[in-house]
């Protein structure tokens, strides 16, 4: 497909945000247990007076319809999306990004799921169209304004703690001790603010309509 790239920026995996998604290992969680997707591919409005939230657009490879980022926000449907996101215009997935440590979990548990794919893949379809009726595109909170941003980034930590602590040490067999408890708790606490910072910069609101208001 071609795009508007004198309206639109576009992001793929060479994306610092997008390849932040397919690198970090802890948003495999955010991947496999929550159902949260991002697409190969976001276009983003030239218009400094909307926040990064207001101005993603998800194009549907299939049927060409740009789709409001803010399908996928948090107070719509940011979750559940296991199998990638859904186009409610022609019924079919849009193809989105997978996280590195998400893809070896999956390769590790193959013998197990596999044989279920396609029966979850089918269940999972049905339920979609549902879950696209009344959408509010407009108007959507943004987690991380305010002192959202620290709240959002311990929880984000805590989920890098718990995975880097206990999950992958179990993996790789090299055992879960008390120094790496207890020198986790400060590096993953530092680095959760230092996350939700991040994020509160990128999906703020912009100068200009900060000056507007």
């Amino acid at each position: 497909m071609e795009y508007d790239t004198i309206k639109y920026k576009i992001w793929t995996w060479k994306n610092p945000i997008m390849l932040h998604w397919i690198v970090n290992p802890g948003l495999a969680f955010n991947e496999l247990v929550l159902g949260q997707r991002v697409p190969k591919i976001m276009l983003i409005e030239r218009d400094a007076s909307k926040n990064l939230q207001e101005k993603t657009f998800v194009p549907c490879p299939h049927c060409g319809i740009l789709h409001s980022g803010q399908k996928w926000s948090i107070g719509n449907n940011a979750f559940k999306n296991w199998f990638g996101l859904y186009c409610d215009a022609c019924g079919k997935i849009i193809p989105c990004l997978r996280n590195l440590m998400s893809l070896a979990l999956m390769l590790l548990t193959y013998p197990v799921w596999y044989w279920l794919k396609d029966s979850r893949k089918s269940r999972w379809l049905a339920k979609q169209p549902a879950r696209y009726k009344d959408l509010n595109l407009t108007d959507q909170p943004n987690p991380y304004e305010g002192k959202g941003w620290i709240r959002e980034g311990l929880y984000w930590g805590l989920i890098m703690y718990i995975m880097m602590t206990f999950f992958f040490p179990l993996i790789d067999g090299s055992g879960i001790t008390l120094k790496n408890i207890l020198v986790g708790i400060p590096i993953w606490a530092v680095g959760g603010v230092g996350f939700g910072y991040s994020m509160k910069l990128i999906l703020g609101k912009s100068r200009v309509r900060s000056q507007k208001s």
